[in-house]
C-alpha cells in the first residue's frame, strides 16, 4: 500500500497545473511537467497560438518563445529557447497542429528557480536576437512563475546522477555533479541510426533510398518491460538496441540529424525531404524519447549535424535563416540533455573532387561554432570532424572546444600520431582541444564484424589504446562498407559484440587505475618504443604492444617508490603483478640529469601479447 501511495505522490509531482498571470492575457494555464529534481528535464508547456505545421504564417520562423530561468539564491541565469509542440503529445498522437508551446530545462542548483517567459511574433523573429518589444504576441509573454528543485534520486549509469558533462578548458570532459572525468566508447555506426521505421515522417516512402530504412528487429528482444514506447508499442527495437549497448558497458552513440543529399537521405528534422523551414513535430518528439532513454542508460549523444555531401545544403553553407532555424530547433528540443556534443560537420570542408553542395569556408566553419556558443544555454562541447584539417580553427575567433578525428588506414596505425599532434598544438586561444577519435580505420573495413576478425587485434592495439595513450578522451567505431552490417546497413550491434568487450576493458582500466588521467600527457619519449600517457613524477600508463620486447621507462628524478602493475587489455580483470613489483628512484634532480631509467620487468603471463603497465608513485 505504501508503494501505491508513493507512486501516486510521484505522479502528482510529475504533472502540475500552474496558473500564472500575464500582462496581456490573464489566467493562462501552464503545465509544469517533469521530476522537480536537480539535473532532471523539466518542461513548461504554454497555451499559445493555434496553428498547423504547414500554416501559411510559418510557426517555426515567425514566433519565438524564450524562457529565462534564474536561481533565487545564486543568481545563476539561463535563457532557454522554446519550440512549437503541436498538441503537446505529438509523439503518441502524431499531431501536426495545436496550440502548445514548450521549453525544456535542466536545473543545476537546488532550491527555488524563478522563470519569466517572452513570446514574440513577427517575420523571421525566430532567428532574430533583437528584443523586438513592439512585436509582443500576447499569450504567455511576460508570464512568470517559480518551482523548487530537490536532489536527484537516480543512480549510475543514469547521467542525472553525475550531472552535466562539461568542457572546462581541459582535454577531458568532466561531470558537474560528481567531478569525475569521462572517457567514451561506443559505435560511430550506423550514421543513419535515426532512419527507423517506427518514427513518423515522409522518409519511409519518398523515393530517397527508402530501402535503407531500418527495423532494428534484432534488438527487440533487448527491450524490457517498463521501457518507453510510443503510439501503442512502437520503438521497442531501437530502445532495445540502446539497452544492449549499455549492458555491454558502452557509454556513447553517434548519429546524423540531417543527411539530405547524403549517403542515406532518410534522416532530417523536417516535414519532408524538400522543405527546410518546417519541422516534423511528432518525429522530433519521438527522437527525444530515444535520446532520453539513452541518457538514462548512460549513453552520450554525439549529434552530427551535417555530413560532407550536405554541408552547403542550408544557406549555401552560411548562417542564414535555414541554418539558424535548424540549430535553434536542435538546441530547444534536445539541448537539455546532459551528456552530448554538437558536431558541426562530418568530413567538413573543401577536400573531395566533386562536392554535392558548396563546401564550407573557414568563415562559415567558425560561424557555426559561434552560433552554438551564443545560443546554447548550457555551452555543450562543440566539435568538427576532419575533412579539412583544424589549423584554421584555433584562433581567438574560434569557439570550437574539440576535434572529432577520422583516419584512413586499415590497421588503425595513424590514430596514435593524429591524437598526439592535436594534443600538442599551441593554445592560441587558451582552449585546448578535447580530442576524440570517432572514425578510426579506413572506409572499406575499419571495425569489421566479429565473424571476419573475432580478435580485433589492430583495432584494440592501434585504434583503442593508441588513441587513449596519446591523450584522446574517447573513441567511436565506424563500420566499413565492404562488410555486412556496414555504416549504412547495420541494425544489429551484436555484430561487433566481442570488440565491445575489449572497449569496456579499456574503460574499466581507467576506473580501477586510481590516477588523475585527466592530467596526463603523452610521454612516449620516456620509453623504449612503447606508448605512454602520464604525469611526470606521479603516474605512467605504458601500453606494450608486444611484451616479448622489454619495457623500460625513464622516470623523473625525485626520490620515490613506484608500484608496477599489469593489466590485460584482451581479457580485462584486476591489476596483476609481473616480475617487477616496484621500482625506486634513488636520486634527486641535478643540473644535468632529469630522469632515471628503470626496467619494468615482464607480465605475469602471455609474454608475446599486448599489456598495459601502470607505474604509480606510492
Amino acid at each position: 500500500m505504501n508503494d501505491i501511495k508513493q507512486r501516486i505522490i510521484k505522479s502528482l509531482s510529475l504533472f502540475l497545473l500552474v496558473t500564472a498571470t500575464s500582462n496581456v492575457l490573464a489566467d493562462t494555464k501552464i503545465q509544469l511537467t517533469g521530476e522537480l529534481q536537480k539535473w532532471h528535464a523539466i518542461s513548461l508547456t504554454f497555451d499559445g497560438p493555434e496553428t498547423p505545421e504547414d500554416a501559411e504564417y510559418n510557426p517555426f520562423v515567425n514566433y519565438r518563445l524564450n524562457v529565462e530561468f534564474t536561481h533565487k539564491t545564486s543568481g545563476k541565469s539561463y535563457t532557454v529557447p522554446g519550440y512549437f509542440a503541436a498538441d503537446g503529445d505529438a509523439a503518441n498522437t502524431g499531431a501536426t497542429a495545436g496550440n502548445k508551446w514548450r521549453v525544456n530545462f535542466s536545473a543545476d542548483e537546488l532550491g527555488t528557480w524563478d522563470w519569466r517567459a517572452t513570446f514574440r511574433k513577427g517575420r523571421f523573429v525566430a532567428v532574430s536576437n533583437k528584443d523586438l518589444t513592439g512585436a509582443a504576441a500576447g499569450f504567455m509573454d511576460n508570464q512568470t512563475g517559480s518551482f523548487e528543485i530537490k536532489a536527484t534520486d537516480k543512480s549510475y549509469p543514469d547521467f542525472r546522477q553525475r550531472g552535466r558533462l562539461e568542457y572546462i578548458n581541459q582535454p577531458y570532459l568532466r561531470f558537474a555533479q560528481t567531478g569525475e572525468y569521462f572517457i567514451k566508447a561506443g559505435p560511430d555506426a550506423p550514421e543513419n541510426l535515426l532512419s527507423y521505421v517506427d518514427f513518423d515522417g515522409t522518409f519511409h516512402n519518398d523515393g530517397h533510398k527508402d530501402e535503407l530504412v531500418k527495423t532494428w528487429q534484432a534488438h527487440e528482444k533487448d527491450w524490457n518491460k517498463g521501457d518507453p514506447t510510443w503510439q501503442k508499442g512502437k520503438g521497442k527495437a531501437l530502445i532495445g538496441a540502446l539497452n544492449y549497448l549499455s549492458e555491454k558497458g558502452m557509454n556513447s552513440i553517434s548519429f546524423l540529424t540531417l543527411n539530405i543529399i547524403g549517403d542515406d537521405q532518410n534522416v532530417f528534422p523536417y516535414v519532408d525531404y524538400d522543405t527546410l523551414d518546417r519541422m516534423d513535430i511528432s518525429k522530433l518528439a519521438q527522437w527525444n524519447i530515444v535520446f532520453t532513454h539513452a541518457q538514462k542508460k548512460g549513453l552520450f549523444l554525439h549529434f552530427k549535424t551535417a555530413e560532407v555531401e550536405n554541408q552547403g545544403l542550408l544557406d549555401n553553407g552560411g548562417l542564414g535563416l535555414q541554418r539558424q532555424l535548424y540549430y535553434r530547433e536542435l538546441i530547444a528540443r534536445f539541448g537539455h540533455h546532459l551528456a552530448l556534443n554538437w558536431n558541426m560537420g562530418e568530413e567538413n570542408g573543401e577536400w573531395v573532387p566533386n562536392h554535392k553542395s558548396m563546401p564550407q569556408s573557414t568563415i562559415q566553419r567558425l560561424a557555426m561554432a559561434k552560433y552554438f556558443h551564443n545560443n546554447d544555454p548550457y555551452n555543450h562541447h562543440v566539435v568538427i570532424h576532419n575533412g579539412n584539417d583544424y589549423s584554421d580553427l584555433t584562433g581567438n575567433d574560434s569557439y570550437y572546444t574539440g576535434a572529432s578525428v577520422q583516419t584512413s588506414r586499415k590497421d588503425f596505425s595513424q590514430v596514435h600520431g593524429a591524437v598526439k599532434r592535436l594534443r600538442e598544438w599551441p593554445l592560441i586561444n587558451g582552449r585546448p582541444f578535447a580530442v576524440s577519435v570517432d572514425e578510426p580505420g579506413d572506409a572499406q573495413n575499419s571495425l569489421v564484424p566479429d565473424s571476419v576478425d573475432p580478435k580485433h587485434d589492430n583495432a584494440r592495439k592501434n585504434g583503442l589504446w593508441g588513441a587513449l595513450t596519446a591523450g584522446a578522451w574517447g573513441t567511436e567505431w565506424y563500420f566499413g562498407y565492404a562488410h555486412p552490417h556496414s555504416d549504412l546497413t547495420a541494425q544489429d550491434w551484436r555484430s561487433r559484440d566481442l570488440f565491445w568487450d575489449q572497449a569496456k576493458y579499456a574503460l574499466d582500466f581507467f576506473k580501477i587505475a586510481g590516477v588523475p588521467y585527466h592530467k596526463g600527457k603523452n610521454l612516449d619519449n620516456l620509453s623504449n618504443g612503447h606508448w605512454v600517457l602520464g604525469e611526470e613524477g606521479q603516474f605512467y600508463i605504458v601500453f606494450v604492444k608486444d611484451a616479448s620486447k622489454e619495457a623500460k621507462l625513464n622516470i623523473y628524478f625525485g626520490k620515490a617508490d613506484y608500484s608496477v602493475q599489469w593489466y590485460n587489455p584482451r581479457l580485462g580483470g584486476e591489476l596483476q603483478t609481473g616480475t617487477v613489483k616496484k621500482v625506486t628512484v634513488t636520486q634527486n634532480r641535478t643540473s644535468y640529469k632529469k630522469y632515471e631509467r628503470h626496467d619494468l620487468g615482464a607480465p605475469p603471463s602471455d609474454k608475446n601479447q599486448d599489456w598495459v603497465v601502470l607505474v604509480k608513485r606510492k
